[in-house]
Parts: C-alpha cells; sequence; structure tokens
C-alpha cells in the first residue's frame, strides 16, 4: 500500500471502526448485562454490526462499490478476527470474572488494527493498474 492510500484511509477507518467498536461493544454488554455468555452475545451483535461496518467501508472508507465479493471478503475478514474476540471474552469473562465493561473495550484495542489490514484486503483486492506497470512508465 502506497503511503498516500494509507493516509487517506486510515483516518476514515478510525471513524467507521471506531463507530463498530461503540456499537459492538454496546450491544455486547447489553446482552450480557441481560444473562447472555459473552461468547453468545458475541455471536449475536456480529451481525448487524458487520452490516453497518460493511455498508459504512464501502462508501465512505475505501470508496468502493459493495459487491458481493468484496461483501464476502469482508465477511471472512471480519470472521478472522472473531475467534480473538470470542477467546479474549470468553477468558477473562467468563473464567477469570472480569467485568465485561473492562474486556470488551481492552480487547477491541488488541485487535483493532488487525481489522484495519484485513479490511484493505476486503475492500483493496489486488494492484491496481498504475502499480503493475513497471515503475519507469508510471507517471510522478
Amino acid at each position: 500500500m502506497s503511503p498516500r492510500t494509507f493516509s487517506a484511509s486510515f483516518p476514515r477507518f478510525v471513524v467507521v471502526g471506531g463507530l463498530c467498536a461503540v456499537l459492538n461493544n454496546v450491544a455486547v454488554i447489553a446482552l450480557v448485562r441481560n444473562g447472555f455468555g459473552s461468547v453468545t452475545a458475541s455471536v449475536i451483535a456480529f451481525g448487524p454490526v458487520l452490516l453497518v461496518g460493511f455498508a459504512l467501508h464501502s462508501l465512505f472508507t475505501f470508496a468502493t462499490q459493495p459487491t458481493r465479493l468484496t461483501f464476502g471478503r469482508y465477511t471472512l475478514a471480519m470472521l478472522s478476527n472473531f475467534p480473538a474476540w470470542a477467546g479474549l471474552l470468553y477468558v477473562f469473562c467468563d473464567v477469570l470474572r472480569i467485568s465485561v465493561s473492562l474486556v470488551a473495550p481492552g480487547a477491541t484495542v488488541l485487535i483493532f488494527l488487525w481489522n484495519y489490514s484485513s479490511s484493505r484486503w476486503a475492500f483493496l483486492p489486488g494492484a491496481s493498474p498504475e502499480r503493475q506497470r513497471p515503475a519507469s512508465e508510471r507517471q510522478m
């Protein structure tokens, strides 16, 4: 990824990722407080947050046309970090009995950069035609 692409998309990712993190944390915390286990709460919150994240990342963060391919890739990317999220919540909340209000935000911070990398993969799959040309032929 070029520095220009990173500098353009990362601040927007922080906004959308932050919103999704807040939505996910609020949903998981509310569900746990209403009797659901942390893993079950995470599964229930996953779908709605996935849809919101996909829509906002498509339109705002990466400015790409939403397609079935990008939705599938984004879903795989988000599912790839889901075991870490659920595992952290299970160990710290269910086993160690630490408050979900502390653990959920902490787990969010731990997987934030992974989410950015995997989201980039989902929405920017492959090199652009400009990057495929030899450097000597590219316009400066």
